[in-house]
């Protein structure tokens, strides 16, 4: 038998879905780090890294929402790179080397937005 060790997870509460708008981004603090939340259509929340790999700008919240073949998406409004919503990769990187965003795990709570991060980061 192999025991596989996952770290464990903190819950924490970001905001209320009310405060969220369907196909527009919020950029919110998870701690020290900016992170973008996207309401869906379907009522799905994704957080991804608010910093955009490709200029360094915390931008991706003002991002463009859409899709590729069903793979919800947003487009970085500084350079136009479009990334996975669900796993941060990089769909279209626009010539340059892909580079990936960060995700989050996203519960939804009672109303409340909660993203997942992994204790001691």
């Amino acid at each position: 038998m192999t025991t596989v060790l996952t770290p464990m997870r903190t819950w924490v509460r970001v905001c209320r879905v009310s405060d969220l708008e369907v196909e527009r981004g919020r950029a919110a603090l998870l701690g020290d780090t900016q992170i973008a939340l996207f309401l869906l259509a379907s009522g799905r929340v994704h957080a991804v890294a608010n910093l955009d790999p490709f200029s360094g700008a915390h931008v991706i919240s003002r991002g463009i929402v859409g899709t590729r073949s069903e793979v919800p998406t947003v487009a970085s409004p500084m350079y136009k790179q479009v990334f996975d919503l669900r796993t941060g990769a990089c769909l279209d990187a626009q010539g340059k080397d892909p580079r990936p965003l960060r995700v989050w795990p996203v519960a939804v709570d009672d109303g409340w937005v909660c993203v997942g991060t992994e204790e001691g980061s």
